[in-house]
């Protein structure tokens, strides 16, 4: 997904930095974008690993060496397995990545975005694994719900400094990216591809949209604000932690999901 929206800025006239690990998929990527990308526009590489303050801090540098910045996307992520008392160094692999790397990209590049007072959007890649917190992966789930809560904070500092920048929540539905393809060589039918995904967020993005929740072949927008309410309604009452997934609450989340009825 990040391929695909750094294409979609390139396409748009924007010239665009793509930050990965070093290796021949980030050599790829930046042949593949300047290939689409308007005409003169700049199209680079930096080699990036977001657990490392001082590479976060390059790219930030070669950003405004080359002018404003208007898009800063923070995508980079991992999945490691986890449970809540084990696999303590999946937990910080996970968190590092996920989480920080996202932190130390706002610490990097946000006081220069602001102190320039120019358009521009900070763009945070969520899941709906943040939201709803499904059992299965806790370090992977808490490391999103960190990143739902960042941005959620980012976006109301911003707001009240008067700056001219937004951020947004970018929540992919089940998306068939090179990842899964590693895998799953063919697109399972649910799945959306990278450039339904992209081009829903930036559109929903483009009507100033915060919360962005990507739907997917099975999964359309009410089933996403259905299963996101339940969740908050957890708290409201009282109910046991994840109550969608509890043997005494499964048929009233079955009712809640088709009806919207509690």
């Amino acid at each position: 997904m990040g391929l695909v929206a750094a294409r979609r800025f390139a396409e748009a006239g924007l010239d665009v930095i793509l930050a990965d690990l070093p290796g021949d998929a980030l050599d790829a990527a930046v042949a593949h974008v300047s290939d689409l990308a308007a005409p003169n526009r700049q199209i680079i590489g930096q080699s990036t690993d977001v657990t490392q303050g001082t590479d976060i801090t390059a790219l930030a540098d070669l950003a405004f060496s080359r002018g404003e910045v208007a898009v800063l996307m923070n995508n980079a992520g991992i999945a490691r397995p986890t449970k809540a008392w084990s696999e303590m160094d999946n937990w910080q692999s996970v968190l590092d990545v996920n989480f920080f790397g996202v932190l130390r990209g706002v610490h990097a590049f946000l006081p220069r975005m602001i102190e320039a007072a120019r358009p521009a959007v900070v763009i945070n890649t969520g899941s709906k694994q943040g939201i709803t917190t499904p059992p299965g992966n806790p370090g992977y789930n808490v490391s999103k719900a960190a990143v739902k809560v960042l941005t959620e904070q980012l976006a109301h500092e911003l707001r009240e400094a008067n700056a001219p920048i937004t951020a947004h929540l970018f929540v992919p539905g089940f998306t068939y990216t090179g990842m899964i393809a590693s895998f799953l060589p063919e697109k399972p039918p649910a799945a959306w591809t990278s450039e339904q995904t992209i081009d829903y967020f930036i559109a929903r993005m483009r009507k100033g949209d915060f919360y962005i929740l990507c739907p997917d072949n099975d999964v359309d927008e009410t089933c996403d604000a259905r299963r996101a309410e339940w969740a908050v309604m957890d708290i409201a009452e009282n109910r046991p932690a994840l109550s969608r997934w509890h043997p005494d609450f499964s048929a009233a989340f079955a009712t809640f999901q088709q009806t919207g009825e509690r």
